[in-house]
């Protein structure tokens, strides 16, 4: 089966407050030699693979450059990991190929080494197109930028664009949360992505928040019944403007969406490279999962790699937390064909349990998540971990 391939880029112009991912300013030089990490690790990769105890499939059938922020590295350098995947993988000529971008950060050269490198489908950080809540955040474009991006990016050929938008980013009101989904539906984009903000310790302003401060406007942040609000306005405002929403936080014209993001919900094989990155294979003992360290430190020390095997069990319960993201949901005839195992004899109870509480509805063999469960989607995966022995 085809891999999917993930290129981890943890550089930024700027830390946004909201950010709990592995990623930060550095200095150029350290742009540079982190360049030449990944190359190597991409060069590697087969007997990488092999002392992990799988194999790896040289045919590719997408790539996802993600951060951080790729638009900062030089044009040079990004060409350079593009020409290194190519030389150990075979991209079939239907692959989808996205780069994230922060709007402002698509200088023209960079939009010229994006089409050198084959480059198909870019991801926008928008968050917000009310220009005082992006710069709340520490968001350095403007609302004009965005536009500008947009139409240099169809000038040059690139159309599936993706929109990221936040529900719940400080100073957000209904109003102005409505302008955010007009101008994304006027945009005309083919895919969507929206998240609720997220708040945790691994943060700046989930930290304040936790701690009731007022750094990072955190005492602007719309309460969680607010942002459930814009939530589900933009379920409703993004479908009727024939977006479908095809996963919790994903919406998308018919026939866009994103290949890779399905591999990880699907669990295809995929294979990460950079800070941070995750990978899952299949070996002659099942499926396992190994990781680089989420210190960039470590990683260019050439820290060794996390392996995890995959049990029988855990592959169950990932099917599910995983395939519930997915509007369609589970088909619980097949999971039981595919793993061997009586997925309704395992989860009966707990089915029955959700679908009672308006969380699931059922549809056949098929389960999925219903607009309540999807609000409480965590809750819901919580009842699919730890579960009893399965056969």
């Amino acid at each position: 089966m085809a891999v999917g391939i993930y290129i981890s880029i943890p550089f930024c112009r700027s830390k946004c407050s909201y950010c709990n991912f592995a990623s930060g300013v550095f200095a150029r030089e350290m742009v540079a030699g982190y360049v030449e990490r990944v190359c190597a690790d991409i060069r590697r990769v087969q007997p990488t693979a092999s002392a992990m105890g799988g194999m790896i499939e040289r045919k590719a059938n997408s790539i996802y450059l993600g951060g951080g922020t790729p638009t900062t590295l030089t044009p040079e350098q990004l060409e350079r990991i593009f020409a290194a995947l190519r030389q150990e993988f075979e991209l079939n000529s239907a692959a989808e190929i996205t780069v994230e971008c922060a709007p402002g950060s698509l200088a023209p050269a960079m939009l010229e080494a994006l089409l050198r490198a084959g480059v198909n489908r870019v991801s926008l950080g928008v968050q917000s197109f009310v220009d005082a809540e992006a710069a709340a955040v520490g968001r350095l474009h403007t609302r004009a930028a965005v536009l500008s991006d947009m139409a240099r990016l169809r000038a040059a050929g690139i159309t599936n664009i993706n929109i990221d938008l936040i529900a719940g980013l400080p100073h957000q009101t209904a109003a102005s949360w409505h302008t955010s989904l007009a101008e994304t539906i006027a945009a005309g984009v083919p895919h969507v992505s929206v998240y609720m903000l997220e708040v945790d310790e691994d943060s700046r302003l989930g930290r304040e928040l936790i701690a009731g401060g007022t750094r990072y406007h955190a005492h602007f942040v719309p309460d969680e019944d607010s942002t459930a609000d814009f939530y589900l306005e933009a379920c409703a405002r993004l479908s009727g403007a024939g977006i479908a929403q095809y996963e919790i936080s994903n919406f998308a014209r018919p026939g866009r969406e994103s290949k890779h993001n399905l591999k990880y919900w699907t669990r295809q094989p995929y294979v990460g490279f950079g800070l941070d990155a995750h990978s899952m294979l299949e070996g002659p003992g099942g499926a396992f999962r190994f990781s680089t360290p989420d210190s960039l430190e470590e990683f260019m020390a050439g820290a060794p790699l996390s392996r995890t095997p995959v049990s029988s069990r855990e592959a169950l319960e990932e099917t599910f937390f995983l395939g519930l993201r997915l509007t369609r949901g589970v088909d619980l005839k097949a999971v039981s064909a595919r793993l061997g195992v009586d997925a309704k004899g395992v989860f009966g109870e707990t089915l029955r349990d959700l679908e009672s509480s308006g969380m699931l509805e059922r549809e056949g063999d098929a389960v999925r998540l219903t607009p309540a469960g999807r609000l409480l989607s965590n809750e819901v995966f919580e009842r699919f971990v730890a579960l009893p022995s399965t056969p």
